[in-house]
Order: C-alpha cells, then sequence, then structure tokens
C-alpha cells in the first residue's frame, strides 16, 4: 500500500470518529509522514491541522466545585488522553463574561455556565459554537428536562451540555437562628433590624432582585412592583455584613460565625454540613433554581472539547463529581441508577423532570439586564 492510499484511509477513519486525533498522528507517522512534509497528499495535513491539541481551558466556580471536577474528571481524561487541562476560576459569570470580551477566540474554551439566561447572553453576544452532539453520546443520558431550555435558545444546535443543578435558598446558623422562624420569615429575614452586621448574601444583581422580589411577595420572573424591590434591596444593604463574592467565602463566613442569616447555595451548605457545622437551609416558593452547562466558547478545538465533555458526562464521573461537589449530575435518574449519596444531595429530583424548581426566564432577565444590573450594583455599593 503506497502512502497515499495509506493517508487516504487513516483520514477518512478520522473523519468518521473512527480514530481520535492522537492516534490519527501517531499513525500517521508509523505510515512515514511527518510534520515538515507538505506537497502530495500531505498538504493538507499541515499548519493548524498538524498542531494537535496538547492543552483545554477551563474555567469555573472555584472551591470544593473545582476541586471536584479536577480530581474526579480533569484529572483523569488527561490520563486517558495525555491533553492536559487548564484550570481557571471566577467569581461569577458577569466578571467571566468580561474577560471573555476583551479575549481573543480560542483563549477560553469550556466554562462552568450558570442558567439558561448566561446561555443566551453568552450566544447572542457572538461566543456560541454548534457542539457535534454524535461526538457525546453520554448527552442521550441527560434529563430531556435539563436539555429543552437550551434547544429552545438554540434549536439549531447546542453550545453547551448540561451537567447538574441546584439552588439557591436561605440559610442560617442554628445556634442563633431556629428553623421555625426561618421557615416562616422566608427572605424577610434577610431585612429583619434584629440580624444587623450578621446578615449575607451573593454579590449578584439577578439573586439580590430576586430574593427582593420574594420578601415583598412577588414573582421574580414577573415582578410588578420595582420600586418596592429596591427598597427592599436599600434595607437589605443597610443591614448587610458582607456581600460574598464566592462559595468558598459562603462557607467561610458560616464557619467562623461572622455570619448567621444568608442567601446560599444547596450545595455548599451540604459541605458545610459534613464538616460538622449546624446551618439550617431551605428552598422558599419560587427559590431561585439553576442548572449548569459545560459551554464550548467560539474559537476552541471542538473535537476535544467534545471529547472532555463526553468523558465527564461518563456516569461513573458525573457521580463522582456530583458527590464530590454535592450538587445532582444532570444524568437522568431514571435511565442511570443513583448510588444513595446522590440521592441524599439537596435538591436531588428522582424523577428527572425538575418540576418543583423555579428557573430564571431567560428573555425576562436578559431585557431587563441593561437596566435592573446597574441600578442593583449601584445600591450594593451604597448609592
Amino acid at each position: 500500500m503506497d502512502s497515499t492510499t495509506r493517508y487516504q484511509r487513516l483520514r477518512e477513519r478520522y473523519l468518521n470518529g473512527d480514530l481520535d486525533r492522537r492516534s490519527f498522528f501517531r499513525l500517521l507517522g508509523a505510515a512515514g509522514v511527518a510534520a515538515g512534509v507538505v506537497g502530495g497528499p500531505f498538504r493538507f495535513v499541515t499548519g493548524a491541522a498538524l498542531a494537535a491539541v496538547t492543552e483545554i481551558r477551563f474555567d469555573g466556580w472555584g472551591g470544593v466545585v473545582s476541586e471536584a471536577l479536577s480530581k474526579y474528571a480533569f484529572k483523569p481524561y488527561t490520563a486517558k488522553t495525555g491533553i492536559k487541562v487548564d484550570e481557571g476560576t471566577f467569581g461569577g459569570t458577569d466578571e467571566f463574561f468580561s474577560k471573555v470580551k476583551a479575549s481573543k477566540p480560542g483563549t477560553y474554551n469550556i466554562f462552568h455556565s450558570s442558567g439558561v439566561f448566561d446561555y443566551a447572553r453568552f450566544v447572542n453576544a457572538g461566543f456560541g459554537t454548534v457542539i457535534n452532539e454524535a461526538n457525546i453520546p453520554n448527552l442521550k443520558l441527560v434529563m430531556e428536562s435539563l436539555i429543552k431550555p437550551f434547544r429552545a435558545i438554540t434549536p439549531d444546535g447546542l453550545s453547551a451540555a448540561p451537567y447538574d443543578y441546584g439552588t439557591t435558598g436561605l440559610a442560617w446558623n442554628r445556634k442563633h437562628v431556629s428553623d421555625d422562624y426561618a421557615h416562616k420569615m422566608g427572605a424577610r429575614m434577610l431585612v429583619d433590624p434584629q440580624w444587623k452586621g450578621k446578615i449575607g448574601s451573593y454579590q449578584d444583581w439577578r439573586e439580590q432582585i430576586w430574593f427582593s422580589a420574594l420578601a415583598t411577595d412577588q414573582n421574580p420572573n414577573d415582578i410588578k412592583d420595582m420600586d418596592a424591590v429596591w427598597d427592599n434591596m436599600r434595607k437589605h444593604r443597610k443591614l448587610i455584613l458582607k456581600y460574598w463574592s464566592s462559595g468558598a467565602e459562603l462557607m467561610s463566613l458560616f464557619a467562623e460565625g461572622e455570619m448567621w442569616v444568608s442567601t446560599a447555595w444547596s450545595g455548599r451548605v451540604a459541605r458545610l454540613r459534613q464538616e460538622g457545622h449546624d446551618i439550617g437551609f431551605f428552598n422558599p416558593k419560587n427559590g431561585y433554581g439553576w442548572m449548569e452547562t459545560m459551554f464550548v466558547l467560539k474559537g476552541s478545538p471542538m473535537r476535544e472539547c467534545e471529547e472532555l465533555i463526553n468523558f465527564m458526562l461518563e456516569p461513573e464521573t458525573a457521580i463522582a463529581v456530583a458527590i464530590g461537589q454535592n450538587y445532582p449530575p444532570s444524568l437522568d435518574p431514571t435511565k442511570v441508577p443513583m448510588p444513595e449519596a446522590v440521592q441524599k444531595i439537596p435538591t436531588f429530583d428522582p424523577t428527572g423532570k425538575l418540576a418543583a424548581l423555579t428557573f430564571a426566564k431567560p428573555d425576562y432577565w436578559n431585557g431587563h439586564e441593561g437596566d435592573w444590573a446597574k441600578k442593583a450594583n449601584r445600591i450594593m455599593k451604597g448609592f
């Protein structure tokens, strides 16, 4: 068999998905093709095609979430493929969005996106991609209830794969605050003067508005009285100890006893309890539900990113990450049996329908972002 025929057959196998990139280049070498060879049938294997991907950039939420992903997903993936995952963190997606806007395409590859509104925001800004779902066969194991909202935004193809879900609810230190009081007051306890200097919440304009809507007995996805929301936010601002900016900071403030009442992420409260801290938690009616995805950004090496995401969605991997980070996996529990450790995670839904969670409507929240974000951020700064 001559070199031209060998190349053509290898190339066909690679394009059909029968060979991964590493194997393709290894077999090209065995067939006598070097990176410097040009001309003939190998002129198509020069330049970017010969620059085999050796690293994928991932950005996430840090703390126990990043620790779980690194330990159970990224390091095993690197061991299997030889491709390194360069891990970065951010405090919020507003911050990360600014970084992406200021960077060249391909600087950032995959990020741990939160919510359908962030999905719509990144896609509408031109940072989306279209993943080849054939390269992510484990996507078929993901709950349809999680995939459906994203397909509604990009019906011609997904830019991301759902990975986990959780809630932002209300948390309190049981040494100082009773369960009965917390359940009775709900979001109004965030503006109760008796906790002045012991109150916290996430430094995010959406969640500030969301819980102020709840405190004023309004539907966060259909707010009728924004003046009442702004007034509630100002009251909250006068009483607050600190707006925390990361899950690690949330946990530290509760663990050190500095903060007694706050909004909180369900998985971080679960970890606090595992560490022996007596922290109460519940999701009020219309509490803030969210779903997170692995979003592939424009300019990324698609095949390698798809391979990584498929590896992350392997049941063994996804379940290990879920237990490590205390957020349920996106895998459908009616298709993939879940161990007891996953079933005990807060917000886990054995039906796979997630009917009990309230998610932010992307058109509604993104449509108001220009006005609401600016005003909410001014209030949080004390203006």
